[in-house]
């Protein structure tokens, strides 16, 4: 095989130990191999660094270990070309598994060009995805709170939630800081209504009829002031990634433009893929690589599960969660694409077409730096003008025991 790499390295990234093989020319024209161990403290990384330094090497490839290779790859980054490089595609030769082996193997496939690098996003983006990942991991936690809140007042047989939309809001917080507090009179609680809920005084005074014991006072407590506490961190991680976010702006600005896709969104988007588009030749290497798309997986003419593969998962949940709420939407393409699919493949297959739809559309709003184009709930209709597709529903329309005869309509002037 052709050598592609003149002086490269292989790295085994480990929590506590890193094995490291360089392959460089030899005096005569022949391939040198060396190899060394190091610890991964930053004196042990600075010394890494120094060692490849003095053998000249250029491009340096280590296997994406959990989250050990961060520290390697960024203390390299700025001298030297890494590649980050995925497991799937470092497969060893079974029966010849050592650390030293590991290094050797991903050194050779380096020098060869047999690997290609994952996409690793350039500091500023990589700090954009911490927060917005630790607030998406917040926001979660929240969810959580709320939900082992509702589970006990059931056990306390008050029915609040039945009543209220949410009991977080002002009128809730109000009565169960009442209940944490010892009021359990069901009339004194239901007065702390505000707004709209006061209508429902009798209602409210039937739900919050309970048994809520001293145990209970302290659950809620220790609860709400959980809940306090993750607001607070929300919005203060919201202010730094808003802070974070200045110089990708426009690019803020164009995604907030697609139905769906509000400014949390697109900020996760960008934090995801980066604002630049450059990097991906066309808008399936993107959906491809975030796992947006179908798998292919055919042999033999026969075609097997076409399940997508895995991605980033952070990016999953935002694109799921935009296109349920482009579903919901009204008069635009992609709820009209939700509807068209749901009957014929369930709600969970149309939710994932929209939302590769959303990544689609994403990507090309990036790259022309041009805002959403609505293209209407009858495009896929009116695109669609096929006699196939007109036969097909006349033979429905038969089928239901109605004779069709079509007639085209005079078009106005």
């Amino acid at each position: 095989m052709d050598r592609i790499i003149e002086r490269c390295a292989g790295l085994d990234v480990h929590k506590d130990s890193i094995t490291a093989c360089v392959r460089v020319p030899g005096e005569q024209g022949e391939r040198e191999q060396h190899t060394r161990s190091f610890g991964t403290t930053t004196r042990a990384l600075l010394e890494l660094h120094d060692w490849l330094a003095g053998f000249g090497v250029t491009r340096v490839g280590m296997e994406s270990s959990g989250v050990y290779w961060k520290g390697v790859y960024s203390l390299l980054e700025g001298d030297c070309e890494c590649w980050l490089l995925n497991a799937q595609h470092l497969k060893i030769v079974p029966g010849r598994k050592t650390d030293l082996k590991d290094a050797e193997w991903i050194c050779q496939l380096m020098e060869h060009g047999l690997v290609r690098p994952s996409f690793v996003p350039p500091p500023p983006i990589r700090e954009l995805r911490d927060l917005t990942r630790y607030r998406k991991a917040q926001i979660n936690e929240r969810t959580r709170e709320a939900q082992r809140l509702h589970k006990v007042l059931e056990d306390t047989g008050i029915k609040l939630g039945s009543v209220a939309t949410d009991i977080l809001g002002v009128s809730g917080r109000a009565m169960l800081a009442a209940l944490v507090a010892g009021n359990h009179d069901p009339a004194v609680l239901a007065d702390l209504a505000k707004g709209r809920l006061r209508r429902k005084l009798p209602q409210l005074r039937e739900a919050l009829e309970g048994h809520f014991r001293p145990h209970h006072a302290l659950l809620v407590g220790q609860i709400l002031a959980h809940i306090d506490y993750l607001d607070e961190a929300i919005d203060a991680l919201s202010a730094e990634v808003e802070r974070k976010m200045v110089p990708f702006a426009e690019a803020v600005a164009l995604l907030d433009t697609i139905p769906g896709v509000d400014r949390r969104g697109a900020e996760v988007l960008v934090a995801e893929t980066g604002a630049e588009m450059s990097r991906f030749p066309s808008a399936g290497h993107l959906a491809s690589w975030a796992g947006r798309c179908p798998g292919n997986n055919e042999s033999a003419g026969k075609h097997y599960s076409g399940r997508m593969r895995k991605g980033s998962k952070w990016l999953a949940a935002t694109l799921v969660e935009c296109a349920s709420a482009a579903s919901r939407s009204k008069g635009t393409y992609l709820s009209s694409q939700y509807a068209r699919l749901k009957g014929r493949r369930g709600h969970t297959k149309a939710i994932a077409a929209v939302a590769h739809s959303i990544l689609v559309i994403a990507y090309h709003v990036l790259d022309r730096r041009l805002p959403y184009h609505e293209l209407g709930p009858d495009y896929l209709l009116l695109r669609d003008r096929s006699e196939a597709y007109k036969a097909r529903l006349v033979r429905q329309l038969e089928r239901l025991g109605h004779k069709v005869t079509l007639e085209p309509l005079a078009r106005t002037a």
